[in-house]
């Protein structure tokens, strides 16, 4: 059974299923080609007629990812222009007034879609509330540094799909003055930086950061080495046009060719504060766009008036090193190269994370060190943010562990996804769960999202800086989060 709801573009056809309305591949911005290549996103044109809305839009030009990433998280490539491009789900297409959820995929800032199915928004129209999924630029044509005034592309897709969310949900049964933006990893670190951006003021409520926060962005310094970097790899200048005449094959896999080549040679001289996450890709400090790293900006009061909610998963940067093998390949120098990248201090952190870990292999410490470094820290550090001017925070942990990769995945990093999608249902294309994972969390967590959105209180006590209050999703209860040892060292080491 089909349905039209009326956009500023033109009209849509979309689709009802067991009480669930889906438009998909509605485009937002204009195809991001030909002369509107690396500009900022120009308005979709209009339409006549109806257009049908039944299957996702066009992706984004992304490489594949690293083997064995691309058989853990499949991804589709759909071939088209129109790429910029979102998804809406929703149980009234009348004017309901239903609080609405924007997700903003991950991936490094260099893979992901709104398409891929584990996105699939169904669940949250069927508990009462309006999700729509995006696109947004990648790699090269969303992130790489152009000069001044060209920056940050891919943040405003998001904030262009942010302004037909306000301009058009209504129409799909949604409140545009009560939308909460969430996301995970670079999409976390997205979510982050939108609080961060007075371009985004306005635009949302609320926010959820999942697995990435603010510490991480590029000075233009760092984006100018990764931008003349990539311009000597392909031999040419490093300039949009000279960049627009390269095929998109090309550029695709000179991507991959750059972020290889940041994991071989771990140098700071090289690669400035890449080395952090070990991303080529990312937000830039323009000055503009994005005007100072998210987490300062944040704590110097942008954002002021948002609700927000922040977790990690806590065995994170496990998924990065035991699927490829890395975690039993760290010899001492690449452990002691990478501590000393960060700035730490080199024995005492080596102690610290021994004491923590009295069994681990050289392997397991740099992935502890990762997952407190890369992602733990940086989501304390945005909750204490955000409670210290005031404002509502909560911070959640997600500790279920996958049994796979004989017992050694984790509670490593995406896993928490389909639970707050309650899309446990789908394991063909999210095939780190294992057999059986439980529903009953799935229940829990994905609840505990629509009750944020809707009410903005997930059900656990406030996060403020005396009671540390955090969210174990695997016991579902209420831990008081004290600092342990390896932050201390870590973030004295970093300031």
């Amino acid at each position: 059974m089909n349905t039209v709801v009326r956009t500023r573009q033109g009209a849509v056809r979309g689709s009802l299923v067991d009480g669930v309305f889906a438009f998909k591949g509605i485009p937002y911005a204009a195809a991001p080609f030909g002369s509107r290549r690396f500009l900022p996103p120009q308005l979709a044109p209009a339409w006549d007629g109806v257009r049908d809305a039944l299957t996702y839009g066009p992706t984004v030009p992304k490489p594949p990812y690293f083997p064995p990433f691309d058989v853990l998280l499949p991804e589709p490539v759909i071939a088209g222009e129109e790429c910029l491009n979102l998804n809406v789900w929703t149980p009234d297409t009348g004017h309901a007034g239903l609080p609405v959820m924007v997700w903003i995929h991950g991936g490094a800032f260099r893979n992901g879609t709104g398409a891929i199915p584990t996105y699939d928004g169904s669940r949250f129209a069927r508990d009462g509330v309006v999700c729509v999924t995006i696109n947004y630029r990648l790699g090269i044509d969303g992130f790489l540094y152009l000069g001044d005034g060209n920056a940050n592309r891919g943040l405003l897709d998001q904030i262009a799909a942010l302004e037909w969310v306000r301009e058009n949900i209504a129409a799909f049964g949604g409140d545009a003055s009560n939308v909460t933006i969430f996301g995970e990893s670079a999409g976390g670190m997205s979510v982050t930086s939108l609080l961060s951006m007075p371009r985004a003021e306005g635009l949302f409520r609320r926010a959820i950061a999942q697995s990435g926060a603010g510490h991480h962005a590029h000075t233009p310094e760092t984006a100018r080495l990764v931008t003349q970097y990539l311009a000597e790899l392909l031999q040419v200048e490093a300039t949009p046009d000279a960049l627009a005449a390269i095929p998109l094959e090309r550029l695709v896999v000179a991507q991959v060719e750059l972020a290889n080549d940041v994991i071989k040679r771990p140098d700071p001289e090289l690669w400035g504060e890449v080395l952090v996450n070990l991303m080529p890709f990312e937000p830039t400090i323009d000055g503009n766009v994005l005007p100072q790293l998210p987490i300062k900006h944040i704590f110097a009061g942008a954002g002021k008036g948002a609700e927000v909610l922040v977790g990690t998963n806590s065995e994170e940067y496990r998924f990065f090193t035991v699927p490829p093998g890395l975690v039993d390949a760290v010899t001492d120098q690449y452990l002691s190269t990478i501590i000393t990248a960060y700035g730490l201090p080199l024995e005492e952190t080596l102690a610290t994370y021994r004491a923590l870990l009295p069994e681990g292999s050289r392997g397991d410490i740099l992935t502890a060190i990762m997952t407190d470094q890369v992602f733990r820290i940086p989501a304390i550090r945005l909750a204490e943010a955000v409670a210290e001017r005031g404002d509502t925070a909560y911070m959640y942990e997600f500790t279920w562990r996958s049994r796979q990769f004989d017992d050694r995945l984790g509670a490593s990093h995406t896993l928490e996804i389909p639970f707050v999608f309650d899309n446990l249902h789908m394991p063909e294309y999210y095939n780190l769960l294992g057999d059986n994972p439980p529903q009953e969390l799935a229940d829990e967590m994905h609840a505990s999202w629509v009750a944020f959105a809707k009410y903005g209180d997930p059900g656990w006590p406030r996060y403020d800086l005396k009671r540390r209050a955090t969210m174990n999703f695997n016991t579902l209860s209420e831990v008081i989060d004290d600092p342990h040892q390896a932050e201390r060292v870590l973030w004295e080491g970093r300031r």
